[in-house]
């Protein structure tokens, strides 16, 4: 067993393989970019040596830099995560060639796998079912309508070397293929310097269901059942539960022995995922083998109780696998939240700063140790005060439940995402709870279009409509109440002008343009209990009872004798008397004031915001990499203004409407805020 091992990574994958390492007795080595010299990662390692710059290709994806840091430092062995030179076919011989070992599969399987229309050629021999299509590259759009028409429409066009996304279109007639299949050429070119493309037959109602592969030095290969991971945005996974809601058990023993099969026949050693889209009566069809470690591994470790990044550090170490297939077990539901830096209310546009609060729920469940199941666990790679980058992915941490069933995982994951604390960047938390909380969602009936489909138009506050909004409203009243009480016991308070507690309040729910709603809410005290109250809104009655103290952003407690788990806050920037309410997804600003001043309230006029119009503002954080205008240019509406790239992406901002530009006022370089002004118009 090796006695070092350098991580090839940043952020949660970094320190998910470090607290593995730590529970085997094996040192650990991090490497760090400039951006990351205080990041978590860092701070668990034993040891950390700087790569360079913030730029991945200058630090993450230096090999040169990580081979030297790996010798200079007596580790035997790299593990690389996901992402970055996890799937580098050059980088896993160069390791081998060194005499370090590759924590992952040898470098001919990762080159079989890593070219898409080898690997489905690879995948026809191993009598895996494929997609009907044309595997060999296409040389004119002309040939792509000849061949899409053979297929039969819908056909799906890719790139070979294509990937999140890029280089992929779906046709349903000759004139989208035609242009579908110039536009994926130039595309593939551009972001992969590899124009190969080629067409299959497009799957209706797909799901992407992937099956977990494990195989060793010894010819052994098991499967490790399957992962549900068809709620994508733009092709990146949101949600992935284990097992899957739809497939049979005659499904998944196919499609795990299909796995297996293509394993073995690229000498797959290490942990691995063999992915399938499966049409809506079942069949399924090989799309993709991952040749590293998933991100949405952990559902797999909850189910089966295994550790997925020790089987790796054994196998890689020569160690024959400790199980057969008949004794991997399949035990309860498990589901896993990505929590990313994006603002689901603004597009989903990057959030990058310091995390200002930053208090995951409590986890009963701990990494990767099937010791303790049926629970929470959060892997991250952050901590509270720390920097969310622009340099690399927006992920902040995954959340994972696992329960005794998926309705179980479900309400879990509920409470979970309430309890989940982020301050100072916005995160998708009130997205994903909209996700649990939708019926064809709960009911397991969903496709990989499931969030292009029901968020068409974007997601928006009124998209997470709650089950009981008098609750919020309650819980507003409950926790002012409650701090009335506090400051009526203060001592030293003037004859006459002491603070009166009251029974009744009005609770006015703010809207932000001035639609404010007012509900009178009556507030009766439990005597002999300290923390609870019965609150009446409209005959209807809430027993609330809380432990936690008044200045916690997370609110534990009982509703009528149910549990429950919010989040309130004191104050915004607009209004320091307001309350925020959070729960289920949904958000509400109130003030919590008397009837009086609930009617002198009414009188007051609405404040609008400052017309805006004029001005390109800057939708998120991010480096502005180029303004396309200047002083006294006219400008139509449409006309590309700027670009601003945040975490790995660029962001064009295009003008709202036609003008002339009067200031150009953030220069390239820059590094803006939100909201901050670019160009301003006549």
């Amino acid at each position: 067993m090796f006695t070092k091992i350098l991580i090839a990574n940043r952020g949660e994958i970094a320190c998910r393989v470090i607290a593995t390492a730590q529970k085997m007795g094996i040192a650990t080595v991090a490497v760090y970019s400039e951006a990351d010299k205080e990041a978590r990662h860092v701070q668990l390692a034993d040891e950390a040596v700087l790569l360079g710059p913030a730029p991945s290709r200058e630090s993450y994806l230096a090999a040169d830099k990580i081979i030297a840091a790996a010798k200079a430092s007596g580790a035997q062995a790299i593990h690389p995560g996901y992402g970055f030179l996890s799937e580098n076919e050059a980088f896993a011989k160069r390791c081998e060639d060194e005499g370090i070992v590759f924590i992952g599969p040898r470098h001919f399987s990762i080159a079989a796998m890593g070219d898409k229309i080898a690997s489905k050629k690879l995948a026809l021999e191993a009598q895996v079912n494929t997609i009907p299509g044309w595997n060999d590259a296409i040389e004119t759009a002309e040939r792509a309508v000849e061949i899409a028409k053979d297929i039969g429409y819908p056909v799906m066009i890719k790139a070979s070397a294509g990937g999140g996304g890029k280089g992929l279109r779906v046709a349903f007639n000759d004139k989208e293929a035609f242009e579908g299949f110039t536009s994926c050429r130039n595309e593939a070119r551009n972001s992969f310097g590899d124009d190969r493309v080629f067409i299959e037959k497009y799957v209706l109602e797909p799901r992407h269901i992937e099956i977990q592969v494990l195989g060793d030095a010894h010819g052994n290969v098991i499967y490790l059942n399957e992962r549900e991971c068809s709620i994508q945005r733009r092709h990146q996974k949101v949600i992935e539960e284990a097992p899957s809601p739809f497939i049979s058990d005659a499904t998944r023993q196919a499609m795990g022995e299909q796995a297996v099969a293509l394993a073995k026949a690229v000498q797959y050693q290490s942990a691995g995922t063999v992915e399938f889209v499966v049409g809506k009566e079942q069949d399924f069809y090989f799309l993709e083998m991952n040749t590293r470690l998933q991100v949405e591994h952990p559902v797999t470790e909850c189910i089966t109780g295994l550790d997925l990044v020790e089987l790796m550090i054994r196998v890689a170490a020569g160690e024959p696998l400790p199980l057969t297939q008949a004794e991997v077990k399949r035990e309860g539901w498990a589901i896993e939240c990505r929590i990313n830096a994006e603002d689901p209310f603004r597009n989903f546009l990057p959030s990058t700063g310091r995390l200002v609060r930053f208090n995951p729920p409590v986890q009963t469940m701990h990494q990767a140790d099937s010791a303790e199941r049926y629970g929470v666990r959060v892997d991250t790679g952050v901590v509270e005060g720390g920097e969310i980058p622009i340099y690399y992915d927006s992920m902040i941490a995954k959340l994972i439940v696992h329960g005794k069933d998926r309705a179980e995982a479900m309400a879990k994951m509920r409470e979970a995402l309430n309890g989940f604390v982020i301050r100072g960047v916005s995160s998708n938390i009130p997205f994903q709870a909209a996700l649990l909380a939708h019926p064809k969602f709960v009911s397991g009936d969903f496709n990989t279009g499931f969030i292009a489909e029901h968020y068409a138009q974007g997601f928006r506050a009124e998209d997470v409509p709650h089950a009981d909004a008098d609750f919020l409203l309650a819980l507003a009243a409950f926790v002012r109440r409650k701090s009335r009480e506090r400051a009526a016991g203060l001592s030293g308070q003037l004859p006459g002008y002491g603070v009166k507690v009251g029974h009744d309040f009005s609770v006015i729910a703010l809207g932000a343009s001035g639609q404010h709603r007012y509900t009178a809410v009556h507030v009766d005290e439990v005597l002999g209990q300290i923390g609870s109250a019965v609150l009446a809104i409209d005959g209807k009655r809430y027993a609330i009872s809380s432990p936690s103290r008044l200045n916690d952003i997370c609110i534990h407690g009982t509703c009528n004798g149910a549990p429950f788990t919010a989040q309130i806050e004191r104050g915004t920037k607009r209004n320091p008397l307001a309350l925020v309410v959070q729960h289920n997804g949904t958000r509400i600003e109130t003030m919590v004031v008397s009837s009086r001043m609930a009617e002198l309230h009414r009188l007051m006029p609405f404040k609008a915001a400052p017309d805006l119009s004029k001005y390109v503002l800057s939708p998120m954080p991010g480096l502005l990499v180029e303004v396309a205008v200047q002083v006294g240019q006219k400008v139509q509406a449409g006309e590309r203004v700027a670009v601003i790239e945040a975490m790995k992406m660029e962001n064009v901002l295009f003008a709202a409407a036609d003008g002339v530009v009067a200031k150009v006022l953030a220069a390239k370089g820059d590094s803006l805020v939100v909201d901050q002004s670019i160009v301003e118009f006549v």
